[in-house]
């Protein structure tokens, strides 16, 4: 297969198959509505994640996003992190970090002083040297767990 396929297809192909369920759509909404300003970051290239958040509906549920491959830092960097506030010009201190990464997610939390909820999806946590502030089931209840937590 010739790497322009290839590379189209990662681009275009899985984005094509995520769905936002629409429990998540509401608690984003509902976050929006309490005032709460909600930023994707995320690792991987960024046609195929920008692709992801537009084909969701993502980018009319949260007030940014910032990609990985067009900051050049990764999860767990504080980097990406940092400019994620910095690009809804919100400090970075009281934020939350939601996530199902322990290492990506959760560790960088930990190492920025944030507080985290680790998405479980059925996993254990494994973890010995930091931990999420809270555990949820599922992205909705992560989202709604942080609006009924204050400051």
């Amino acid at each position: 297969m010739p790497t322009t396929t290839i590379r189209a297809l990662l681009d275009t192909g899985a984005a094509d198959r995520v769905v936002l369920a629409q429990s998540s759509r509401e608690a984003l909404g509902k976050a929006q509505a309490f005032g709460w300003s909600c930023v994707i970051v995320t690792n991987g290239r960024t046609a195929q994640q920008e692709a992801k958040i537009r084909n969701t509906g993502l980018d009319q549920q949260v007030q940014g996003w910032v990609i990985s491959e067009g900051v050049g830092h990764k999860k767990p960097e504080p980097e990406i992190f940092e400019a994620a506030a910095a690009g809804i010009s919100l400090p970075l201190p009281g934020a939350w970090v939601i996530g199902d990464s322990p290492h990506a997610d959760i560790a960088g939390a930990h190492t920025l002083g944030l507080r985290s909820v680790w998405v479980t999806d059925g996993r254990a946590w494994t973890q010995d040297s930091y931990r999420p502030t809270h555990v949820a089931d599922d992205v909705a209840s992560a989202i709604n767990h942080t609006i009924r937590t204050s400051g």
